[in-house]
This record gives structure tokens, C-alpha cells and sequence, in this order.
């Protein structure tokens, strides 16, 4: 299943598409990666979920990338006597560690966490953001607030808190059950929600042990101020446009997220932008103009995947939101456009081996207008910095890794093969040019660059580069 376009696409599994025909046919109309939701997927149905994809994937001989997304700590209010109460503007509201059922002056906050962390003039949005309070005044396990959007609260609504730093981790005790679950279950990624500090991605890490790569979800502005050091310990990112917008104003969203873009592109680290990229197909088989052009907009940036939430796990439409998906970032990187901004975006290479390499390559193949790089890697990590540079060639990742191969169907540009370790460096470039005409990226008299590290097997050892020339034994060996 040879993939026109660049860009990947990940689409999330729910109660319309948790089948093995609807995976199948969400992988043929596009789908690179599979997002289990463990907000919503028991963990006793998680290693099911892994092996009907798991299967799929071996009916197409195609590595299938698996993405458990972590829950993380819901806030949430308690309950009221009427189930809810109507909140008017300028009326004094509080919170409270009362357990009783709340009313319309007050409400039970089941988070001793958050009333120990709250600061007058310290905002609390409630229901998504529909209606906002603003502390005034604040004691031990209360909290008074000034009402400034009015509307109905009712039983159980979310909290969100955009100006405090809430001391707790973003890994529940749900959380730490379900990552164990989707390790052994044989996951490639593991997101993180609402992240707000380095050390909570540390957290995650130091159970996966490197079992599972972990992205960081970027949703609270605490992150984003600390943006730099959360991304530098993570694996790869997402911007996680639902929650960023409720928390943060909504026009700062579209600068966030090409901040987030070219930064994970300058660190060679994946980054998926995600949320109501195609809304409207949960009901409609076609989407706006507005949401086309955001999905553009995510695919002009560099991004190496887009994500499909809802659209895709509980709409009408899953596969024809993969396939417009699809077809729109194939559209876009037909655009000379687009490769004239990847190319202004571009970052120089660090200063190390690996990335010298992969900046030489890169050079290259552009020079000699080479169609495919054939990257032999163990760990992966000469894929991501090829994958870092932007090529116009594609690249093949030849790895004797599964695992790695799975991670790497997420990365922007790459096509990985799972294949036994090259024995010198002669079947090294003899398998390149054979799978380089089999998956028909190259042809006949074509030359492909290969990178490879020597002695081979060793992880992070990149260090040759090779031109090769296709002939007619490798086609016909393909």
C-alpha cells in the first residue's frame, strides 16, 4: 500500500469503526495511524482493539502504527439538588469541599488540589468554556468567585483552570493502569494529556522504558510556556487544539500551533495537529471550504500527520473523511507552494554526525533529482533527522525492527519495510534498489541514495552514504 503523499493520517477508533472490516477499509482509504481513545476504550477491550489492527496489518504487509491516548485527569464539579442551577452574571459563586449537593450560590469541588492552588483573579471556565468565573477571594477548601459569563451549570461539568499551575500529575491512577495495559498490549505511541510541566512526560517515559514512544499533547497554556523543555524530553507532539482553545483565547490557537509546527520540525520530532479538522463530516458527507483550508494550512506547515477524532470513531461518514483527508493533503503537495515554504522553514542541521548525513543526503538527492533515500536503521533515528530535513524524495525506512517500523508510520515522508539486517555493504545497496523498484518508487536506470550506518546493527552509527544504480536484476528480483 504505497502512500502518495507525505503527510500522515491518523484516524481514532470508536463505536462506528471498531471492526475489522471498518479498520481495513479506513487503512485503504488512507488511515496511517489508529488512535485507541482510553477515555472511552475499556482497558479489558484494549489488546482486542491492538489485534484486530494487528491483523490488518498483516493482511497488507503494510507496518501499522498503534496510538493509546492517555486519558489524563478530568476535572470536574460535584452534583446539584436539582441537578443543575442557573448562574447570573456578577453573582458571588463558591466553591467548595463540601460534599453536599450544590445549589445556585454553591457547588461541591471534588479537587482539594485545585482549592489549595487557586489566586484571586485566577479564572475558572466551567462546561468547556461556556460559562466563566473569576476569583475573588480565597480560603482553605473554599474559593469564592465573581460570575462573568452567566449560564446553567449542572451536575458533573468539567473545569478548566487556564491561569493555575495544579499540582498533580497528569497520569491518574486510571491513567498508569490503562499505559501498563497498552504496553503490554504492544501500542507504538502512548499520548500524554494535559501536560503542563517536562517532568510529567519524564513520568511516562520512565514506565514505558522505551517499550512505546510518547507524545506530549499540548493543551494548557502552562505548557505552552514551557514549551521548550517539554518537547525536548518528548518523543513527539500534538496540538491539541480542543482543549488549547477552551483554556487559551481562541485567535492565539492558529499562531500556537505553527509555533509548535516549526519548533517539533527544527528538533526532528514528529508533531499531529489535531481537533475538528473536518467537524462538520460527523454528520455530512462533505466538509466546509473552512475546514479543507485548515487541514491545507496543517499540510503547508510540515506537519507530519493530521488527526481525526470524532469524525472517524462515532460520525456517519468515517471513510469519507479519511478519504477527503487524504485527498486534500495529496492536492497541497502537488502545490509548488508548498514546497517552497517547506523549503523557507527548513532548519540547519545540528552539529553531529547523524545530521550531517542526513542534510548530505538530503542535498543530494535534490541535486541529482533522485526520487527515493533508502534508510537502513535499527532505532529509527536516522529516519526521523531524513524525515527532519523535508525531502522531496521519499524515504524508505528498511529496519529488522517491527517496532520501529510501526513508530515510524507516523513520521512525514517515510515509508517503512520491515526487512532482515543488510550482511555487508553490497546486499545493503543490492535490498535498497530491490525495494526501492518493488514498492514503485524507483525504476529501471533510476539512482537512489542509501544511508546506512556501519558496522550495521548499531544503533545511532549513521555514518556512510551511498549512490546506487537500480538494473535490471533488481527489478527482476523484486
Amino acid at each position: 500500500m504505497r502512500r502518495v503523499r507525505r503527510t500522515k493520517i491518523l484516524a481514532t477508533l470508536g463505536p462506528v469503526s471498531e471492526n475489522p472490516e471498518m479498520v481495513e477499509s479506513l487503512f485503504k482509504a488512507g488511515a496511517d495511524v489508529f488512535r485507541l481513545n482510553m477515555s472511552h476504550l475499556p482497558r479489558e477491550k484494549l489488546k482486542e482493539r491492538v489485534e484486530m489492527i494487528r491483523h490488518v496489518e498483516a493482511k497488507f504487509k503494510r507496518p501499522i502504527a498503534i496510538l493509546a491516548d492517555l486519558q489524563g485527569p478530568k476535572l470536574r464539579v460535584g452534583t446539584f439538588d436539582n441537578d443543575g442551577a442557573m448562574l447570573v452574571k456578577g453573582q458571588t459563586f463558591t466553591l467548595d469541599d463540601n460534599k453536599a449537593p450544590g445549589n445556585g450560590e454553591r457547588v461541591h469541588l471534588p479537587h482539594p488540589e485545585i482549592l489549595s492552588s487557586l489566586e484571586p483573579g485566577h479564572t475558572i471556565l466551567i462546561d468547556d468554556g461556556k460559562l466563566r468565573l473569576r476569583v475573588t477571594s480565597v480560603k482553605p477548601g473554599t474559593a469564592v468567585t465573581s460570575v462573568e459569563v452567566a449560564g446553567k451549570i449542572s451536575n458533573r461539568k468539567g473545569v478548566s483552570l487556564p491561569d493555575t499551575v495544579i499540582p498533580v500529575a497528569a497520569m491518574t491512577e486510571k491513567d498508569r493502569s490503562d499505559l501498563e495495559a497498552a504496553l503490554d498490549a504492544g501500542v507504538d505511541w502512548i499520548a500524554l494529556s494535559f501536560v503542563q510541566r517536562p517532568e510529567d512526560v519524564a513520568e511516562v517515559k520512565k514506565v514505558a522504558r522505551g517499550r512505546a514512544l510518547v507524545m506530549s499533547k499540548l493543551e494548557k497554556p502552562q505548557a505552552i510556556t514551557r514549551l521548550d523543555e517539554i518537547m525536548e524530553i518528548s518523543d513527539a507532539v500534538m496540538v491539541a487544539r480542543g482543549d488549547l482553545g477552551v483554556e487559551m483565547p481562541l485567535e492565539k490557537v492558529p499562531g500556537i500551533q505553527k509555533r509548535i509546527v516549526r519548533a517539533a520540525r527544527k528538533l526532528g520530532k514528529p508533531v499531529v495537529v489535531a481537533t475538528q479538522m473536518l467537524e462538520s463530516m460527523i454528520t455530512s458527507p462533505v466538509p466546509t471550504r473552512a475546514e479543507v483550508s485548515d487541514v491545507a494550512t496543517a499540510v503547508y506547515d510540515g506537519a507530519d500527520a493530521v488527526m481525526l477524532s470524532a469524525e472517524s470513531a462515532s460520525g456517519q461518514y468515517p471513510i469519507e473523511a479519511v478519504s477527503t483527508m487524504n485527498r486534500i493533503a495529496e492536492e497541497v503537495e502537488q502545490d509548488q507552494s508548498y514546497w517552497s515554504i517547506i523549503k523557507t522553514q527548513a532548519a540547519e542541521p545540528e552539529a553531529t554526525g547523524s545530521d550531517a548525513i542526513a542534510a548530505g543526503a538530503h542535498q543530494i538527492a535534490e541535486t541529482l533529482h533522485l526520487k527515493t533515500i533508502a534508510a537502513w536503521t535499527s532505532s529509527g533515528a536516522t529516519a526521523f533527522r531524513l524525515a527532519r530535513e523535508r525531502p522531496n524524495s521519499t524515504v524508505i525506512a528498511l529496519t529488522p525492527n517491527i517496532h520501529t517500523a510501526r513508530r515510524l508510520a507516523l513520521v512525514w515522508g517515510t515509508h517503512p519495510i520491515r526487512t532482515k539486517d543488510a550482511s555487508d555493504i553490497d546486499d545493503m545497496a543490492f535490498r535498497a534498489c530491490k525495494f526501492a523498484v518493488r514498492e514503485g518508487f524507483s525504476e529501471v536506470s533510476d539512482r537512489i541514495i542509501i544511508v546506512a550506518g556501519v558496522p550495521f546493527g548499531t544503533p545511532g552509527a549513521t555514518n556512510m552514504v551511498r549512490i546506487a544504480f537500480i538494473n535490471s536484476e533488481h527489478a527482476a528480483k523484486a
